[in-house]
Parts: C-alpha cells; sequence; structure tokens
C-alpha cells in the first residue's frame, strides 16, 4: 500500500481504473489491531493557534486532540464523563468545589510529571487566563476562583459560584492539559505546533509552518481513558498531516491510496467515496447550528420586523436539499437535535415570502427601481463575510442571497481570506451579519457562542464602531449567566430551551443546518474514533495491511 504523498501525481487525472485495480475491496478485515505504519491525514486548513482553548477550530483540535489528554473523558455515545487523568472526582451540592484524584505515574514528553500541581497550573491559566502572556480564558470554564493542590495526585478547585458546566469542560478539548514549559510561554509562540508539550498518545516531530505537521506515537504511554478498549501505545508508527486546501486533491488522494484520512468531505464528494468502499464518517458537533447572527447594533438590522422578515425569508430546506446530504439535517432551532437542552422551534422557522414582504412594509422598506427596497434614499443592502471553515459556506451564503433578492433584500458575499475581514467583521456597520456555529456537548455552548466575554456573536460590546448606538440584550445575558449556574440538571435544560425561544423570537440568529464534521477514510483504515463533537481520535486507529 502506497505511504507516499505525492502532490505533484495529483496534479494528473486521478484514474478511477487505478484505484479500483489497487484496492479493489478484496481485503479481509484483521481480527486485532495491526501495529505500525504512519496514517498520511489531508488538512483542508493550516492550524492557527495551539494554546488548548484555542482549540474550537477544527484544524487545531485535530492536532492536540492527538498530542493532549484531558482530566476526563466524555464518552461520545453516552455524552457521560468518564475517568482518564482523573481516575476519579468529588463536587459539593452547590457545585462550587470539584476535587480530583489523579492517576499516578503519568508524565509529559518531555518527562515533567502530570500531578496536581501541573493540573492546577493548568486550570488556573484556563480559568483565569494570563494577562502577561496574553493568554485567554477558556470559553467552557465559567465563575472560575482557584485551585488547590491538596497533595501530589489531589488537586481541588474552587468556583465564585455554582459552575455545573466545569466537569465535563475538563473533557473538551479546550481543557487539553501541557507542561509548565508550555504555559510559560506566550499566546504568539504557541502557534508552533513543537512548543505544545502534552501528554498524549502522539507527540509532534516536526512541522513546516502551515504546511504539515508530523507526528510519532510515544512508546511509554500507557493512560488513556479508562473505558475504551485501546489501552497502551497508539497502534500507529505516526502521522503525517498534510494542509490541502483544495477539496479534489483531498478526494482525489484518498480515491487513489495516497492518503488514508481527510476532512472536510463536501456532500457532492460523499457518493463516489462510498461507491468505492471508502467510508464517510460524519460525526456530530452537538452544539450551535451553522447560522447566521445579526449584529442588532447596524442600524439597518436594529428594527426587529427586519430581522424577521429576514429569518422568515430564508429557506433553509432548500439550502440543505440544493447543496448537502443526509449527513446535514435542516436546523429546526438555535442548538442541533443531538445538543443537550435541545427544543424543536421549527414553527418559528417557517419560510414565508407573502409575510417577509409585509413585514419589510411595515418597516417602511419600499420597493426600488432596481427592486432592492429603501428607506430615506437607503437601500437595503447587507454584507457578510464567507466563513472559510464551514461546509460550502460560499455557496450557502450565495443562495440565500437569492432568496433574500426575491423580497427586495440585497446580501453582498465577500470572500474569506479577504485582508479586510477581521478588521470589518468587528464593525457592526460594515457587517450586520456573521457566520457562526460552536460545538460542545453541554448547555454551556450557547452561552459561548453569544455572551459579550465569550464569542460575542451579536457583537454586544460594540465591536469597534463608535459610530453607532451600542447594542445590549440585558435579559439574555442574564439567561446565558443563569445556564452556566444553574445546577438543577432540569432546569438547566429548561433554561436552554428558554434561550433558543428568546433568540428566534428577537430573530437575533437564522439556524440553517446541523453541521457535522465529515471525514472520509481509506477502506484500510480502522479503529478511527470521535471525541464527543467531531474530532478524530487516532490513538485507536490502525491500517491493515495488504
Amino acid at each position: 500500500m502506497p505511504h507516499t504523498f505525492r502532490p505533484e501525481a495529483l496534479a494528473r487525472p486521478l484514474a478511477l481504473s487505478i484505484a479500483l485495480a489497487l484496492f479493489g475491496g478484496n481485503a479481509v478485515a484483521a481480527d486485532s489491531p495491526v501495529k505500525g505504519g504512519t496514517l498520511i491525514y489531508l488538512e483542508q486548513q493550516a492550524h492557527t493557534n495551539l494554546y488548548p482553548p484555542a482549540g474550537g477550530f477544527y484544524p487545531n483540535g485535530g492536532i492536540l486532540n492527538q498530542i493532549t489528554d484531558k482530566l476526563t473523558w466524555q464518552n461520545p455515545e453516552t455524552l457521560k464523563v468518564e475517568p482518564w487523568i482523573a481516575q476519579s472526582w468529588t463536587t459539593n451540592a452547590d457545585k462550587t468545589e470539584y476535587t480530583f484524584k489523579l492517576h499516578p505515574g503519568v508524565t509529559f514528553s518531555d518527562g515533567t510529571p502530570l500531578d496536581a500541581n501541573a493540573v492546577a497550573k493548568n486550570f488556573d491559566t484556563y480559568g483565569l487566563g494570563n494577562k502577561a502572556l496574553r493568554l485567554p480564558v477558556s470559553e467552557v470554564i465559567n465563575n472560575y476562583d482557584h485551585s488547590e493542590v491538596v497533595d501530589p495526585l489531589t488537586v481541588k478547585f474552587y468556583f465564585k459560584k455554582s459552575s455545573p458546566g466545569f466537569l465535563q469542560g475538563t473533557a473538551t478539548i479546550g481543557s487539553g492539559l501541557v507542561s509548565l514549559s508550555t504555559l510559560a510561554r506566550s499566546f504568539d509562540q504557541l502557534g508552533d505546533a513543537r512548543h505544545i508539550i502534552g501528554s498524549g498518545p502522539f507527540v509532534v516531530s516536526d512541522e513546516k509552518l502551515g504546511r504539515e505537521v508530523d507526528l510519532v506515537a510515544r512508546k511509554d504511554y500507557q493512560w488513556g481513558p479508562a473505558n475504551i478498549s485501546q489501552q497502551g501505545p497508539a497502534n500507529l508508527d505516526g502521522i503525517k498531516i498534510i494542509v490541502t486546501p483544495e477539496d479534489s486533491v483531498r478526494i482525489g488522494a484518498l480515491l487513489a491510496g495516497q492518503a488514508d484520512f481527510i476532512r472536510q468531505v463536501q456532500a457532492y464528494d460523499e457518493k463516489q467515496a462510498k461507491d468505492q468502499n471508502f467510508p464517510i464518517y460524519a460525526a456530530p458537533t452537538r452544539g450551535v447550528n451553522d447560522s447566521l447572527s445579526f449584529r442588532p447594533d447596524n442600524p439597518l438590522v436594529s428594527d426587529l420586523r427586519v430581522r424577521q422578515a429576514l429569518l422568515t425569508a430564508t429557506n433553509s430546506k432548500q439550502v440543505v436539499e440544493t447543496l448537502f446530504s443526509p449527513n446535514y439535517p435542516q436546523a429546526t432551532s438555535v442548538i442541533a437535535t443531538t445538543a443537550a437542552g435541545y427544543v424543536n422551534l421549527a414553527d418559528k422557522l417557517t419560510f414565508d415570502q407573502a409575510k417577509a414582504k409585509s413585514l419589510l412594509d411595515e418597516a417602511g422598506w419600499k420597493p426600488g427601481a432596481n427592486g432592492i427596497r429603501e428607506k430615506d434614499g437607503k437601500p437595503l443592502s447587507l454584507t457578510v463575510y464567507e466563513s472559510l471553515p464551514q461546509p460550502q459556506n460560499k455557496e450557502v451564503l450565495q443562495l440565500i442571497a437569492q432568496q433574500w433578492r426575491q423580497v427586495g433584500v440585497e446580501l453582498k458575499v465577500k470572500a474569506g481570506d479577504a485582508g479586510s475581514k477581521t478588521l470589518d467583521s468587528l464593525d457592526p456597520l460594515k457587517t450586520p451579519l456573521n457566520v457562526t456555529e460552536v460545538g460542545r456537548a453541554d448547555p454551556d455552548v450557547i452561552k459561548s457562542s453569544f455572551y459579550p466575554a465569550n464569542r460575542d456573536a451579536l457583537l454586544q460590546k460594540g465591536g469597534s464602531s463608535d459610530k453607532v448606538k451600542s447594542f445590549r440584550d440585558d435579559k439574555l445575558n442574564q439567561l446565558l449567566v443563569n445556564i452556566s449556574a444553574e445546577i438543577d440538571p432540569a432546569k438547566r435544560l429548561q433554561l436552554t430551551g428558554d434561550v433558543q425561544r428568546y433568540l428566534l423570537e428577537q430573530a437575533y440568529v437564522i439556524p440553517i443546518f446541523e453541521e457535522p464534521q465529515v471525514f472520509a477514510g481509506a477502506p484500510w483504515l480502522k479503529g478511527v474514533k470521535f471525541e464527543a463533537v467531531g474530532r478524530p481520535a487516532l490513538y485507536s486507529a490502525w491500517l491493515e495491511k495488504h
């Protein structure tokens, strides 16, 4: 089986017959994992910063999930939090104190101990940030106060008020444990994967910035999650992650046997992979759906009736049926059906052009000469930037632009890699809309997306414009804070439902579809797993010999 990725070979047409001749589907699965081999993994985008709380970006998480361990493991089937580096834990009744007993003998790849002191330092950094080193606070940790090292293998955490999401937060990609030397580096230094020293089953051995990351298996690894079948070192010798932006090149390399695993398989490529027995993995992200969020600071969308009109002018069913496969369910709420606290609000998301036109009429927007509505001499013309991490986002936005045009609204779609994007995205006057999506299997995910101190999807902090009156919704913010502090599980889920209803009542967000992470693998690749929100876990993966 070829394991040399040759980009120059992909410039030639990829002959389907070659792929079929090489891998005609006659391989018999081995009874037990085969040891050895280097997995060739093609990633759509280069990683950015590998400070673990920045692991939400899937190219970052795909690396961090192989090289760091977590205090706990969230079972992707049951979503139950189970032992990993922590063998056991206790908490007080109001969830303001958590105590963890650690697995003995765990070390980081530089040989330093992963003990209570290291765990305390990790969570002090993630919970409080480090301004001197520009390390931001993690969005999965709320109300953090301080840590206490009880003994070398016992650590206790204290919170200013109830923090029921903390236990699940210790299992997320943003809570990967790293060495003290890593935490001593500035944020700017953590874009280099070689600076991330974890305790995981793989170690970064080399990196060509922006192009390749090489991982090698750690031979002395003995502390994977307690309840999984894989134990001891990884099966693979290593993983070569190659940044390959072109969708056609990734799928072509896989089908030609030059790659074993690829991320971001577009819906239109799924069939050809399946037809050749190359499995598709559609891992759910269980969080805030792929959506458009409004910036109510912008005067064009500050009127609730305009936002409601655009919500009802959006035909998400058409988007899903035109561009996607059944792996991308149409959104029926702000969060996915697989998310904690999901409430079916499909009746609030009905497509109705007549209603949209009526609402725009009521708001004073009258059809202009070119079909675009006007008010006080200004056209109802909105701008949005394409979001590169989201699947087929340019096509999604262009189709929505066509739908809005039918009710007299112009939507201009700007390139996702435009140099002006970062600054413009912080200015509600320039970008009244924003593409949003967050994966996390906990009710706190909705706070992560919309709370001003987190991702601030609605730009409640006012963004960078001083020309508009700052927008703030205290009712929404209180609901979000309440989710993060409610210790009664049933009430917490109820609050999550209240937030979903409120976001749609205010038409702050237009949910489009539930976003999976779609990967494809070679038929000879076995044992691929995913963490609870869709990042690959390659610890148990193996390459079947041919």
